[in-house]
Order: structure tokens, then C-alpha cells, then sequence
């Protein structure tokens, strides 16, 4: 009895506090045409206190979406164009000598934002992408003897481009896995299409006017990590993840010859996480198994490995998820 009172109490406590989500929808809505998807991943980032990587090709509107996320809610928003030349010290920042005082001192870098997008993350070479997932896992960065916390909230969006490989650096493995969400961006409607052009070429700007407070947004991670997760629905993310390693064990013996290593248990924490901010997004206050399948694409898809067999038969991760997601009972 005293868990039905708690979840019924959780349930006020989101709908209370959730209200800032229609405002920020709304002001997305006013300078971005479509992409809903886009919009709720950032907004299920945000409150997961996680970061995005966005794929898809030039012109999306993936800035000004990150851009827009940063003026509704009144915080420090900076931008760094990934290039092959970059160093480390162009993001994190770096000591410089001071003449007049004689000293050293700390020039911080654009990471030291509450918004960061890193356009084409896979431009730049190991050094600097080290650099940075290293400040988005640590939440820290130190220059020279100097340790500096970053902001709160703190989220990046990375993006890179699919189609143009030349010249690259493919983030590893490893460091993918630092990622959330990797979301895969479509082009927008023929309708879509026509409202982007009959904004661009109209003399009307939006001016997009701060509707929220970074501290309200803390408050709100806060409670997306007290949103109720029921041990059926824990037992269901582990079946999926565990299915992406050994699919011969549920009846998915076609996955084996494509799968060469399956998602990591930071997939899972990570599945967890998401599916409770998209249940405050929908507010409700505990995890039903519909959340854990809207990101379960979102938050799988670049932590699965796919064999040279897989890549030859055209088969992606997306397949593998939803393969895995129509065999696995659902509680």
C-alpha cells in the first residue's frame, strides 16, 4: 500500500513540476519546423544529465536546436567546429602568461559552458575528442595544476556527419559508449520544407525569450532519478541487453553470425536513465516498458558491433534493436 501512495505522490510531483516542458516545446517549436524527435532527445538528455550525438547531414537545424535549448533556458551556450588542426587547449583551455602579474594564468576553454555543441566531432583528431569525452564523464577539467568543476546542467551535442568519411576520425568504441543517445536525423516533410522556406525568406525573426532557470532544470534531474523503476522493468532492460550479447540464448540464433559484440552495461544504467526522463516528459512517475522501448533504438544503436557478414548483408543496428525488442516478452 505505502508503494502505490509513493508512486501516486511521484505522479504529483512530476505533474507539478513538469510544466516547463510545454514551454520549452513551445519555444522550440517557434524557430524549429519538425524534428520533434530531435527536440525530445535533447530534452530526454537534459533531464537524464547525459549528452547526445546527433548524425545526419548538413542543414537539419541540429545548432539551432542546441542554440535554442540554451536561450529558453537562460544558459551559457558555446560552440566549437571540430577541424583537424585542433588542440586540446582550443577546447579545455590553457595557461597563459601574464606580463603584467608575472604569472601564469587559466584562459578556460568553450567547454566551460552549460551547452556545448562540437560540430563534426569526428573531424578532429583522438587527442582532442579524448579531451573532451573526458570532461563530459568526469564533469571536471584540469589545466595545468588547476581542477575546475563545469557547470550545472552540462550537456553536449556532438554531431557528425554520415555521408562525407574522408579525412575523418571515427570516434572508438569506447568513447561512443560515453554517449546517452546517438540519434539519427531524417529530413523534415515536403509540408515541413515549405514552412522552413516561408520562415527563412519572411523579414519576421523569432526572438526567443529565457523560459526557464538552469536551477530548475537541476531540480528536475533530481527528480527523474526518484522516478520509479519496477524490478519486471529492470529484468526486461537487462533481457535486452543481454540479448545483444548472446542472441542464441533467446531464441535469436540469426543475430550470432551479426553481432560481434553486444552493449556494455553502462547500455543498461543508460536505458534505465533515459526511459525515466521520457516518463517525466510524459508525466508519470514510474518507468512502464512503452518508455523503455521509445529510446531503446536511440540508446542501443552505437554500442552494438556488427560483424564484416552484417555490414555485407545491409544490416544495421537498428535492425538487430528491433529484432531483439519483437522476440523479448514484454512484462
Amino acid at each position: 500500500m505505502s508503494e502505490s501512495v509513493n508512486i501516486r505522490q511521484l505522479n504529483e510531483l512530476v505533474a507539478s513540476k513538469s510544466d516547463f516542458i510545454r514551454l520549452v516545446t513551445h519555444g522550440m517549436d517557434q524557430t524549429i519546423v519538425g524534428q520533434k524527435h530531435l527536440v525530445e532527445s535533447l530534452l530526454i538528455s537534459l533531464l537524464a544529465n547525459g549528452h547526445v550525438l546527433l548524425e545526419g547531414v548538413p542543414g537539419l537545424a541540429k545548432t539551432l536546436a542546441i542554440k535554442t535549448l540554451s536561450q529558453l533556458i537562460d544558459a551559457k551556450y558555446s560552440r566549437v567546429q571540430f577541424t583537424p588542426d585542433l588542440l586540446p587547449a582550443d577546447v579545455l583551455g590553457t595557461m597563459i602568461y601574464s606580463v603584467k602579474n608575472e604569472q601564469f594564468q587559466v584562459k578556460k576553454g568553450p567547454i566551460f559552458a552549460n551547452f556545448v555543441l562540437a560540430d563534426e566531432i569526428n573531424r578532429a583528431p583522438a587527442k582532442v575528442q579524448s579531451a573532451l569525452l573526458e570532461a563530459m564523464q568526469e564533469r571536471q577539467v584540469t589545466i595545468g595544476d588547476h581542477t575546475f568543476p563545469l557547470d550545472e546542467p552540462f550537456l553536449v551535442m556532438a554531431t557528425q556527419n554520415p555521408i562525407e568519411q574522408e579525412g575523418t576520425y571515427p570516434l572508438p568504441e569506447a568513447q561512443v559508449d560515453r554517449f546517452l543517445m546517438k540519434v539519427v536525423i531524417g529530413y523534415p516533410s515536403k509540408d515541413e520544407e515549405r514552412t522552413i522556406i516561408r520562415q527563412n525568406i519572411s523579414k519576421q525573426k523569432v526572438n526567443v525569450l529565457p523560459v526557464l532557470k538552469p536551477e530548475e532544470v537541476i531540480e528536475a534531474q533530481k527528480i527523474v532519478e526518484e522516478i520509479y523503476v519496477d524490478e519486471k522493468i529492470e529484468r526486461y532492460i537487462v533481457d535486452i541487453v543481454f540479448a545483444t550479447r548472446t542472441p542464441k540464448e533467446y531464441g535469436l540464433d540469426d543475430l550470432d553470425a551479426y553481432i560481434s559484440f553486444g552493449a556494455s552495461p553502462r547500455a543498461s544504467i543508460s536505458l534505465a536513465r533515459a526511459a525515466r526522463a521520457y516518463a517525466f516528459l510524459h508525466q508519470r512517475g514510474y518507468v512502464i516498458p512503452e518508455d523503455v522501448i521509445a529510446v531503446c533504438h536511440d540508446v542501443l544503436r552505437h554500442r552494438i558491433g556488427l560483424t564484416y557478414e552484417a555490414e555485407a548483408n545491409n544490416f544495421t543496428t537498428d535492425m538487430v534493436i528491433t529484432d531483439i525488442l519483437d522476440k523479448i516478452q514484454v512484462p
